[in-house]
């Protein structure tokens, strides 16, 4: 049996793997789909001193209350950040990190210094109303979609678990400074349905651990655990 941890990314909840769970499970694995605070059951809890560090405070606390062990950490979109700086606390407990359309950051970098377009979101918020809320991005025209998800009953579904996400995630920077966490095995998932100005960075092909990069790719748009649970969960499995 694996330990399947997969974290949400940016303004989504826990709920976003709901497709995924049941093909992990039926083949006889466990799976924990955590919202982070101020997602999902944890909305109640948003607000403008939640950063980068709560997140990384939710999924250590998960994996140490729970004591986990060789877990495949599964981190979308911006919990690239968030899965990095958990395996540099608890490197023991993580037998492999997975970057599902992720960030992937370096030690002191933020979500603006690998993403460079977030920096424009962070000036909107710290000038709104709030001065800290960054609203989801919006709907785009196929096939960018909303998240790369197109089908209008899959958007629908979708809208009803976004919620803003506070600036200070998008500004506190990673700690990567624990040698242990360089020699956790990584995979790379791409989703190949990218919106005009979503750069990635290329993978390096040495990995951390010193083994040639694993990248996989998926035809999909960005939200691939909605448009393609199965052959998302197949990839997974590989892991298992």
């Amino acid at each position: 049996m694996t330990t399947y941890l997969l974290v949400h990314g940016a303004w989504h909840n826990g709920q976003a793997w709901e497709r995924v769970v049941p093909w992990l499970v039926s083949a006889g694995h466990e799976v924990f789909t955590p919202s982070l605070t101020g997602y999902g059951d944890k909305a109640h809890l948003l607000g403008p001193e939640v950063g980068l560090d709560t997140h990384v405070d939710d999924i250590v606390g998960l994996i140490v209350e729970q004591d986990l062990t060789d877990v495949v950490l599964v981190g979308h979109s911006y919990a690239g950040l968030v899965i990095s700086s958990a395996a540099n606390r608890v490197p023991d407990r993580i037998a492999e990190l997975v970057y599902l359309d992720a960030m992937v950051p370096n030690d002191g970098e933020s979500a603006a210094d690998i993403m460079p377009v977030t920096q424009t979101l962070i000036d909107l918020a710290t000038k709104s109303d709030s001065g800290w809320r960054v609203p989801p991005l919006p709907e785009m025209p196929p096939p960018a979609g909303l998240f790369g998800v197109t089908d209008p009953a899959d958007v629908a579904w979708l809208r009803t678990m976004l919620s803003d996400q506070p600036v200070r995630c998008l500004q506190q920077p990673v700690r990567l400074d624990n040698p242990d966490a360089h020699k956790i095995p990584r995979t790379h998932i791409h989703c190949t349905v990218r919106p005009d100005g979503f750069e990635r960075r290329p993978v390096p092909a040495v990995q951390p651990n010193g083994t040639p990069a694993q990248v996989w790719e998926l035809p999909t748009g960005h939200d691939c655990m909605i448009t393609r649970p199965a052959e998302l969960a197949e990839l997974l499995l590989r892991l298992g």
